[in-house]
C-alpha cells in the first residue's frame, strides 16, 4: 500500500479480515465456497476467529463404530454468544426502519459497554438492545420516536424508556434535546406532502415554540399539529388520522395541541405561503 501523493510505502503485507468467497472450475456447484471463517468481529473478546474441522470423506476420519473423530467444538464463551445474540436482533431492528450502518454500529458498540458493564442486571438484552438503538439515533441525528422502535421490537414502550434513563446514568452520557424539525421531513415524506407544505409546517412548529404557545407539548404532537394546519391550509389535504398514524400518536393528542395554535394561525404561517383555504376557514376543532 503506498501513498499516491508522496510514495510513502504505508505497508507491505495488508491482510484482509473479510470472509472470503472462491469457486474453482473444478469445484461442484453444492460446495461451500468460503475458504476462511467468518469476518472479524472487534467487539467480541476473542475477535470471533474460529477453526472449523471440514468433514471427513476417509476412512481414517471415522472410529470402529462410525463416529467421526475430529469434531467442531463450539468455543464461543457465553458472554459472546449473548453479544452475537443482540447484535443479531440489532440489525434486524434496524433493517425494518431502514437505518443506515453507522447506527448499527454505533448501537453495537453501546450495547457491548452495557453488557461489560454489568450495570443493568435484570434486564433483559432485547430491551437494552432496543434502547441503545432509540439513543444511537438520537446521537446520530436521526431520531425515531419510542413508539417506532417498539413496533420493530418485542419490548414494551415503557421497559425501553426504563432501560433508556437507566443506560444514560451507567454510561455517563447524553443526547440531544429533539425538536419539530427533527421528524418534520419525514413524517411530511411519508403523508406525500409536497415541499411548500413541510416548509409551512416546520415554520408553524417553530413559531409555535417561539411563542410559546405549546409548553408541555411533545415535540411530535407539535410537528403533528402543525402539519395538519399546513395541510388543511392547502390543496394537499391530510386527515388527523392519516397524520397520527404516521407519527404514532393519537387524534385527540393532535387536537389538543392544534387548539393551543389555532388562535395565532395568521402568526405562524410564512409571508410567501400560497394558501388554499383562507386562515378563517380552517377547522376550529
Amino acid at each position: 500500500m503506498i501513498c499516491p501523493e508522496c510514495g510513502l510505502v504505508v505497508g507491505d503485507r495488508v491482510i484482509d479480515v473479510g470472509s472470503e468467497w472462491r469457486t474453482f472450475s473444478n469445484d461442484k456447484a453444492t460446495k461451500d465456497p468460503s475458504r476462511v471463517g467468518d469476518t472479524q468481529n472487534p467487539l467480541l473478546s476473542d475477535g470471533d476467529l474460529t477453526t472449523m474441522i471440514g468433514k471427513g470423506t476417509g476412512a481414517a476420519s471415522f472410529d470402529e463404530f462410525g463416529n467421526s473423530k475430529y469434531q467442531n467444538r463450539r468455543t464461543m464463551s457465553s458472554s459472546d454468544r449473548a453479544m452475537m445474540n443482540a447484535f443479531r436482533e440489532i440489525t434486524n431492528m434496524a433493517d425494518r426502519i431502514n437505518l443506515p450502518r453507522n447506527i448499527v454500529d454505533r448501537t453495537n458498540n453501546l450495547f457491548k459497554q452495557v453488557y461489560e458493564q454489568k450495570s443493568l442486571k435484570g434486564r433483559s438484552n432485547d430491551a437494552i438492545a432496543s434502547a441503545c438503538l432509540y439513543i444511537a439515533c438520537r446521537q446520530e441525528g436521526v431520531p425515531r420516536t419510542f413508539k417506532e422502535i417498539c413496533a420493530v421490537s418485542r419490548i414494551s414502550k415503557k421497559e425501553i424508556g426504563r432501560c433508556f434513563k437507566l443506560i444514560l446514568k451507567a454510561l455517563e452520557t447524553s443526547v440531544d434535546l429533539i425538536t419539530t424539525g427533527d421528524f418534520m421531513s419525514r413524517f411530511c415524506s411519508n403523508l406525500g406532502l409536497p415541499k411548500q407544505v413541510q416548509m409551512a409546517a416546520t415554520h408553524i412548529a417553530r413559531k409555535a415554540v417561539e411563542l410559546d404557545l405549546v409548553p408541555g407539548r411533545s415535540p411530535i404532537s407539535v410537528a403533528a399539529a402543525a402539519i395538519y394546519m399546513a395541510s388543511q391550509a392547502s390543496a394537499e389535504k391530510r386527515t388527523q388520522k392519516e397524520i397520527g398514524d404516521i407519527a404514532g400518536v393519537a387524534d385527540v393528542t393532535i387536537r389538543q395541541s392544534y387548539r393551543l395554535i389555532y388562535p395565532r394561525a395568521p402568526d405562524l404561517f410564512p409571508a410567501d405561503f400560497k394558501f388554499d383555504t383562507p386562515v378563517d376557514k380552517l377547522p376550529q376543532l
